[in-house]
């Protein structure tokens, strides 16, 4: 990433979210199209997932509501969770809605350390504090749902 493109996304994205002006956040990537917040967040940088995209996970219900994405990230070995502390053991997504219809505009993963990251559309790939990208739009709205997996266990070889 150049710094051109890093001073770019520095300007541009607290405009966006606002609340990302007085809150630390760390561009990590540079743009690409390739995938987006929800492909991202499910750990898939291969593919824009969407209910009415090109990628979604079969039989789960093509729509943006909050149980929709639940069933999406249940495939990958989500469940719904009432806590975004960190869980030894445990990694987990948060589903963002917007204010007015509660239908899900964003995920995010969080990291070890208690942070967030996060595909912002088509842009780059951030690392924030859990509200950082919440507010009217174009920020994604509100904290709708924590969902959590256990971390896979490590594998060692013998030999």
């Amino acid at each position: 990433m150049t710094v051109e493109e890093i001073r770019l996304a520095l300007q541009v994205i607290p405009q966006m979210f606002p609340r990302l002006r007085h809150e630390p956040f760390q561009v990590k990537s540079p743009r690409t199209i390739k995938y987006n917040c929800i492909g991202y967040a499910a750990d898939d940088e291969d593919h824009v997932w969407w209910p009415g995209g090109k990628y979604w996970p079969g039989g789960v219900q093509r729509d943006d509501s909050v149980p929709a994405f639940v069933a999406a990230f249940a495939t990958r070995g989500y469940e719904c969770c009432d806590s975004d502390a960190i869980e030894p053991g445990f990694e987990k997504v948060v589903l963002y809605v917007d204010e007015q219809y509660g239908r899900v505009t964003h995920a995010a993963r969080q990291l070890t350390d208690g942070r967030w990251t996060s595909k912002l559309g088509p842009q780059w790939d951030i690392n924030h504090l859990l509200e950082g990208v919440c507010g009217p739009h174009p920020a994604y709205g509100r904290v709708a749902q924590i969902l959590r997996r256990p971390l896979p266990s490590l594998k060692v070889s013998a030999g």
